[in-house]
């Protein structure tokens, strides 16, 4: 079973570290990885195993140094990283314009725009989504995941699928 990352990019250092703590209750299952910038998530993403590691989620800022989050998401979705086969991403920002949401879903493959600020369980409830429909989709044992995730559809995945191999 691989280990799945949570990978929050956010410049600004006390957001990051909001983040970070509002999503604290999935470091039960997940891996909590926060990047100041795109070149850091860059470093942290080259650094993953693909045999032994996938990335469940991505939250990136839109407004930051260097490149913006949206240029980010599109690099990441043409690198086509084995880690990133199955990955939500969330487009996090203040600051985006309405080209920049359109090109965010068209050429980043964004799953969700989250307007800072935001609201905890708003956070956590996106985040129990989309990681469910990560380890659906990427169709990984859901077992273990049942207590944090959403436990319901997980077992429709489960029942649907009739084909995960739980053992191993």
């Amino acid at each position: 079973m691989p280990d799945i990352h949570i990978l929050c990019i956010e410049d600004e250092p006390d957001v990051l570290d909001a983040v970070l703590r509002d999503l604290a209750p999935f470091e039960e299952k997940f891996t909590l990885t926060g990047a100041a910038d795109a070149a850091e998530a860059r470093e942290i993403l080259e650094g993953l195993d693909p045999e032994n590691d996938a990335v469940g989620l991505i939250f990136c800022d839109h407004i930051m140094p260097g490149q913006r989050g949206i240029d980010l998401l599109i690099a990441l979705r043409k690198d086509n990283l084995q880690p990133l086969e199955h990955t939500r991403k969330v487009l996090f920002t203040g600051q985006a314009d309405h080209a920049d949401t359109i090109q965010a879903i068209n050429e980043a493959g964004i799953d969700r725009y989250l307007a800072k600020p935001w609201e905890a369980d708003e956070l956590r409830g996106l985040t129990r989504k989309l990681l469910t429909e990560f380890v659906i989709a990427a169709r990984i044992p859901p077992l273990p995941y049942m207590a944090v995730l959403d436990s319901a559809r997980l077992a429709e995945a489960i029942h649907d699928r009739n084909d995960f191999n739980e053992a191993g």
